[in-house]
């Protein structure tokens, strides 16, 4: 028997290309090779519904189509390094497995900073064992200190206040999730953090954690002293590239691909998909990007797949190249921002209905025009703008 496609990453863009490929005519053996030790879940809920415990695990499974009923999925596996020109994995137990073709769906991971002082309770939040581990020391009085006030650390704090804890963010930035909203709807979402009790530190960072063994709190780089029962560090991410160094890639922030999400310079068939991509959009000309939306991954499966079962049949890809329209929302408080486009790329933006600290619809333009909008509390409203911004490449 030939040697399987091989998938590092058991993630949603993971199912979502062994199902494209399935549908494209591929009919060999596909092994999907996972760090984790779940099959593929719904991650978003982790910093909401698993805080507050309004939703369990069992419950973040997605559903198994029959075409991938066949998949060898292979859990708790980390793969540490690769030969592509070989078709050779390398795991953490020193097994080899070969492959014929690979699908880069490895992912990322919270990134961590060099903060002297104790390790130990310096928590972070990816996994479905991150997320219980933070919901079974949270309760009513805990004092949380978040560094990062991104949407991760903005979801984690209101969830934090809605089960009665006491809430201080410290972030660099001027304002809190100032890169894809700009700082004027950043302000507006930190006045309704504020009004629910949240106290932003902003412009700051920790210069050190304070303890014996285990972190009690935080000293800022402005001398002030914040006390903490628990410590979330939500500063960024980093892509899961390591394991392919060696073999001539451009890794710098994600794996590069072309347009049809193959990766360029591999010796063998092979594509990325999902947050470890960095990829052109058709729908924004320009420099390749990693996009960590959670819209991402099924599209990309979709023409992963697509891509990689030509490939394996000798062919070239054919169609239209990626075009996808990343998006994503967020829930704080009473508050849904929703957002269609690429926001964070945006030269300028200008509020077009309601006012940055209530509802609102924000576009966002660069010289090509129109790159993306935002709404507050406005999602049936935003559909024009999608279909515009879908036009975009026809």
């Amino acid at each position: 028997m030939s040697a399987p496609v091989v998938v590092v990453g058991a993630g949603l863009s993971a199912l979502r290309t062994a199902e494209s490929l399935r549908k494209n005519g591929y009919d060999g053996p596909i092994r999907v090779l996972g760090e984790e030790p779940h099959l593929p879940y719904n991650r978003p809920p982790l910093s909401k519904q698993v805080l507050a415990g309004g939703i369990e695990v069992e419950e973040l499974a997605f559903p198994m189509r029959a075409s991938v009923s066949d998949v060898d999925w292979n859990l708790g596996v980390e793969v540490v390094r690769s030969d592509l020109a070989a078709g050779i994995l390398t795991t953490a137990d020193n097994r080899t497995i070969p492959m014929s073709a690979l699908v880069v769906a490895s992912g990322i991971r919270p990134r961590q900073l060099p903060i002297p002082g104790p390790q130990k309770g310096r928590l972070l939040l990816r996994t479905i064992e991150d997320a219980l581990h933070v919901r079974g020391r949270m309760s009513a009085g805990i004092r949380l200190g978040i560094l990062g006030s991104g949407f991760i650390g903005c979801e984690v704090a209101a969830t934090a206040r809605g089960l009665g804890c006491e809430v201080d963010i410290v972030s660099l930035d001027s304002e809190p999730m100032i890169r894809p909203l700009g700082p004027d709807l950043g302000a507006g979402m930190r006045t309704h953090h504020e009004q629910h009790g949240v106290r932003f530190h902003l412009g700051r960072t920790i210069s050190q954690f304070t303890g014996d063994d285990q972190v009690t709190g935080a000293i800022l780089d402005d001398g002030t002293h914040l006390e903490t029962d628990l410590m979330i560090e939500a500063v960024g991410s980093v892509a899961n590239t390591e394991w392919l160094d060696g073999n001539d890639l451009d890794l710098g922030n994600g794996v590069l691909t072309d347009g049809y999400l193959s990766v360029v310079h591999s010796p063998i068939p092979a594509v990325a998909v999902g947050d470890v991509a960095r990829h052109p959009n058709a729908l924004f000309p320009g420099e390749p990007l990693r996009i960590e939306h959670w819209s991402m991954p099924t599209d990309m499966g979709k023409l992963a797949g697509k891509t990689l079962a030509a490939l394996l049949a000798g062919k070239k890809p054919e169609g239209s190249p990626f075009t996808s329209l990343p998006s994503f929302w967020s829930d704080q408080y009473t508050w849904n921002i929703q957002s269609f486009g690429i926001p964070g790329a945006a030269s300028e933006y200008r509020l077009v209905e309601g006012t940055y600290d209530g509802d609102c619809i924000v576009e966002y333009h660069d010289s090509s025009g129109l790159i993306g909008v935002i709404g507050v509390n406005r999602t049936a409203e935003l559909l024009p703008y999608r279909r515009r911004l879908l036009a975009r490449y026809s």
